[in-house]
């Protein structure tokens, strides 16, 4: 069965935009949007199942992104596409909507490794890296996270110190999207010295970094990660990023992408309710098509009724952030309300499809699989309510 359907009116034909979001975006927004939806539908879709189940990246992709002029995440200038954050958001769901790892990969890219350099680089870095990378032309990383600091990144154990005009870094790190091919890593370590936290940039093939692919992934298998191992690895000074004097510096770059996954997790949740809406439309059982039954009409109905809830989170995120308004505890209850409803709707997606939901032909079991990464990467479930719970009772759960 071709379950495979053209949307011509963003995705209204199946009642998606139900709640009329595209009433609200500019004429550049939705072209963002049709553009990138447009490019899943024809060039993602068709092959995306046989690069996840291979795990390999699927590089003709990769390059298409760049070409579409869809990477930079907002940054003004530097060869990066002019875009709103609310456009910004419409591609991430978008992408996310054809495959995970694909969305994930951008994220990287232009969310961490590109925003880390427009806000915290000098001006030579950003014009020696943002221009190229917005052009898919050069990859980067970013590489925060450590085997024992997974949650609790700000106490990570990553040591530089200064050396003459060199910073000596050794240390380890691990789930480092894109640390096995990056042409620049964004690498944070702590100061020996005075025990600030500081973002350095690593070009490829520097002695001393190790990064090994992490196989074995249920998860975002299209895209790879990496446990890096950090040996007396020497960087020099005019590498550091001057912007990145503490853990703040990180922080502030990972709240930007949390309302970022916030759209991801709507994206994966789209695809479900999209594909469910038309597997139902089209299989028959006992003599009729499933929409024919009550009880899945009443399923669609509380799939879509969370997409749009989901919807109007983003289209809230996208005007805050536009206002220069939106705050890190409210991009951790949207990111955290999103992939948790975002599971939901997916797995509800699968059980409408039957035994065929667990094909790769149908896309949902894909999408089941990437969310669980979303859920957790970011900021899991868990530390973003702590987050939250907070900013909203004044009271610390955590350290």
């Amino acid at each position: 069965m071709d379950i495979h359907i053209k949307y011509n009116d963003i995705g209204r034909s199946l009642g998606t935009d139900y709640f009329r979001i595209a009433d609200q975006l500019t004429e550049q927004e939705i072209e963002y949007w049709r553009r990138t939806r447009d490019f899943v539908d024809d060039e993602v879709l068709p092959v995306i199942g046989d690069y996840w189940e291979r795990a390999e990246i699927p590089w003709p992709l990769i390059k298409r992104l760049g070409e579409l002029g869809i990477v930079g995440e907002g940054i003004e200038g530097y060869g990066c596409p002019p875009m709103s954050p609310l456009a910004v958001g419409l591609i991430n769901m978008e992408l996310n909507r054809g495959d995970g790892s694909l969305g994930t990969f951008l994220g990287v890219q232009a969310g961490l490794a590109m925003r880390s350099i427009a806000m915290l680089g000098s001006e030579e870095q950003k014009q020696r890296w943002l221009p190229a990378m917005a052009r898919m032309e050069k990859l980067g990383a970013f590489a925060l996270t450590e085997p024992r600091h997974g949650s609790d990144s700000v106490a990570l154990e990553t040591s530089a110190r200064r050396d003459g005009d060199s910073w000596v870094i050794n240390g380890a790190k691990k789930w480092i999207g894109n640390g096995t091919l990056a042409d620049v890593v964004v690498l944070w370590a702590r100061d020996e010295a005075d025990g600030k936290v500081k973002g350095f940039l690593v070009e490829k093939n520097s002695p001393g970094y190790e990064a090994k692919r992490i196989d074995g992934k249920v998860s975002l298998r299209a895209i790879w990660q990496a446990e890096i191992t950090l040996t007396d690895l020497r960087v020099p000074d005019s590498n550091r990023l001057p912007g990145a004097t503490s853990f703040k510096a990180a922080g502030a770059v990972l709240a930007g992408t949390r309302n970022t996954v916030a759209w991801a997790a709507l994206g994966h949740a789209t695809a479900a309710y999209e594909i469910a809406a038309a597997y139902t439309r089209q299989r028959e059982q006992f003599g009729k098509p499933l929409v024919s039954f009550q009880i899945v009409q009443e399923r669609l109905v509380k799939m879509l009724a969370e997409v749009c809830s989901m919807q109007l989170y983003c289209l809230q995120l996208g005007k805050l952030q536009n206002a220069g308004t939106l705050t890190d505890t409210i991009a951790a209850i949207a990111k955290m309300n999103n992939t948790r409803k975002a599971r939901q709707v997916i797995a509800e997606g699968r059980d409408l499809l039957g035994g065929n939901g667990i094909l790769l032909e149908y896309h949902v079991m894909r999408h089941m699989a990437d969310i669980e990464a979303l859920h957790t990467y970011e900021g899991t479930e868990t530390i973003q309510t702590l987050i939250v719970g907070r900013d909203i009772t004044g009271v610390g759960a955590f350290s």
